[in-house]
């Protein structure tokens, strides 16, 4: 009998297959049966960093010296203008995919763990206003960070010890000042002892000038005795 409900629920799910298939939203294409999220032709074509020395890299690079605790940084790919991984990304953010930051977080905490990279205690998502994520309906940070929990399952998530207290503006095209002018004070501890004595693991999507990164980092250091900070994001801009 089980192997009978086995081999319909196998015929039924090939037939939702065929005539009502997921697409996947990097190049819109119908994902296959052995296929999640994400078809094999983007996960191939991505632009991968291939940082295998995570201590030197532009993510460590580009926040050294803004990040007092700084131990180290990683992204998995890197970002391209009209590429594969944005629209991915744009699907993340803006057309309520949040299946997709899962799934690139699954294989960014395998490049994270491959590389040694999994001496944290807590994962910290970059908090997102919570006018922003009603209309979002989730943080697509928080996403990422549960694909890195799938991977490395003895950590935990928090969403709670630190907030986003105002709301701003995109960062998208704003210069290097303004983006630090609109974020320099947006964030606030509200559980100062969760994080004291902790390794912190923050998580974002993309990494562009750091300002978010820095001043969620700055916040975190201000009220917290004795944090390490390490940074992992989807994907880093070449040029900052």
């Amino acid at each position: 009998m089980s192997k009978f409900r086995s081999n319909f629920n196998y015929l039924w799910e090939s037939l939702l297959e065929l005539f009502f298939p997921d697409y996947c939203p990097g190049c819109g294409k119908p994902l296959m049966m052995n296929e999640h999220n994400i078809c094999t032709e983007c996960l191939i074509d991505l632009p991968y960093t291939y940082f295998d020395n995570s201590r030197s890299n532009i993510v460590t690079d580009v926040l050294k010296g803004r990040i007092n605790t700084l131990e180290n940084g990683y992204a998995l790919c890197y970002f391209r203008s009209k590429s594969r991984l944005q629209k991915l990304l744009h699907s993340l953010k803006y057309e309520n995919k949040p299946q997709v930051g899962t799934e690139l977080g699954i294989y960014l905490g395998n490049e994270l763990k491959r590389l040694g990279f999994s001496n944290f205690d807590i994962i910290l998502p970059v908090p997102l206003h919570p006018k922003k994520q009603h209309i979002r309906g989730y943080n697509q940070s928080e996403k990422i960070a549960e694909g890195i929990l799938q991977v490395i399952p003895d950590k935990k998530i928090d969403t709670k010890s630190v907030e986003r207290v105002i709301f701003t503006e995109t960062q998208t095209k704003k210069s290097k000042f303004e983006r630090w002018d609109n974020v320099k004070n947006i964030f606030e501890v509200k559980r100062r002892q969760k994080l004291e004595n902790k390794k912190i693991l923050i998580v974002d999507d993309v990494l562009t000038t750091g300002s978010t990164i820095e001043a969620l980092s700055a916040t975190i250091e201000k009220k917290v005795k004795n944090v390490e900070i390490m940074v992992a994001t989807v994907a880093v801009a070449r040029k900052m």
